[in-house]
């Protein structure tokens, strides 16, 4: 990569330039990035390089701030600084993929999707590794998982229900082995309570479903075994992060409405009519969740 010379800062028609490794952006993010710009301007240049990808009507590639020039756009600007370097498609890849993966958070499905294109660009784990900041085993451990189809365990991995270790302990044993396994991950206190029950859980449904999550489409490697693209992998995961997000709504939905009920309740227990009521109907008596929660605040019903 050639840029031995100070860095010189040109602005570019915007719709020239290429979005070589696009991202989904969270849109309160998003939002962030295009207030600051129209209070404080653009403090950092994008970066791009001659259009190498063959991109139609593109004369430039995007090498990073994928967000400052949608934040750009979205202002309503056809035009935005930008700093030229000369890379190839393959090192803008690369260097729009670190960028990425350097950041503080980002989502354990973008790493995924990094981690897999950077092995279709012929790197291997080690290398990986070195170009992301993230650890050896950790970025080996995944591309074997992918490469053996593993979706369920990966989606497990990314949710944050078993490390990435266990995920391959469970892929490396045989099915006859598995409760072997189970009591050894107990026994050395790598998984307890609740996550050992979602292990457990995990472990049935990969024995009765298959390593997949969905039917559709798929490949088969030169052994047979069953390969999920990240792209699958990413539409599963967002499902169960729907659902879950779904029943979280509900949860506080009935959470709100038992509160009004119990709140109800209190008020008319302090009236002497109300008391009067259920003593003439030999009312005597509440249902014990009921009479739990009034009593914690601080109202009893005998």
């Amino acid at each position: 990569m050639k840029n031995q010379q100070p860095q010189k800062i040109s602005l570019l028609p915007i719709e020239k330039i290429n979005i070589l490794n696009p991202r989904v952006r969270n849109k309160k993010i998003f939002d962030l990035i295009t207030d600051n710009i129209s209070q404080v301007g653009l403090k950092k240049p994008i970066t791009v390089t001659p259009c190498k990808s063959g991109a139609a009507d593109k004369e430039y590639d995007l090498v990073c701030g994928q967000g400052r020039l949608e934040a750009f756009i979205a202002r309503g600007q056809t035009h935005i600084p930008a700093i030229i370097i000369d890379a190839s498609e393959e090192q803008a890849l690369i260097m729009s993929l670190v960028e990425n993966l350097a950041r503080r958070q980002y989502r354990a499905i973008d790493l995924l999707q990094g981690i897999e294109i950077l092995q279709k660009q012929g790197y291997d784990y080690k290398v990986i590794a070195k170009k992301t900041g993230l650890v050896e085993t950790y970025v080996d451990a995944v591309l074997k998982l992918l490469e053996r189809g593993e979706a369920r365990l990966l989606c497990a991995v990314e949710a944050g229900q078993i490390p990435i270790t266990i995920a391959m302990t469970i892929s490396d044993t045989p099915e006859e082995g598995m409760q072997e396994v189970l009591q050894e991950i107990y026994n050395t206190k790598q998984l307890r309570g609740s996550r050992l029950i979602l292990a457990k859980k995990l472990i049935e449904k990969r024995r009765f479903l298959g390593k997949a999550m969905h039917s559709g489409s798929r490949t088969t490697s030169k052994s047979g075994t069953e390969k999920i693209s990240v792209h699958q992998v990413m539409k599963v995961y967002q499902k169960e992060v729907d659902r879950k997000r779904l029943l979280t709504r509900k949860a506080d939905i009935a959470s709100n409405r038992l509160l009004f009920i119990v709140e109800a309740l209190r008020r008319l227990f302090q009236e002497e009519h109300f008391n009067v009521l259920l003593q003439a109907e030999e009312i005597a008596t509440l249902p014990k969740p009921l009479s739990d929660l009034l009593a914690a605040k601080g109202k009893t019903h005998a």
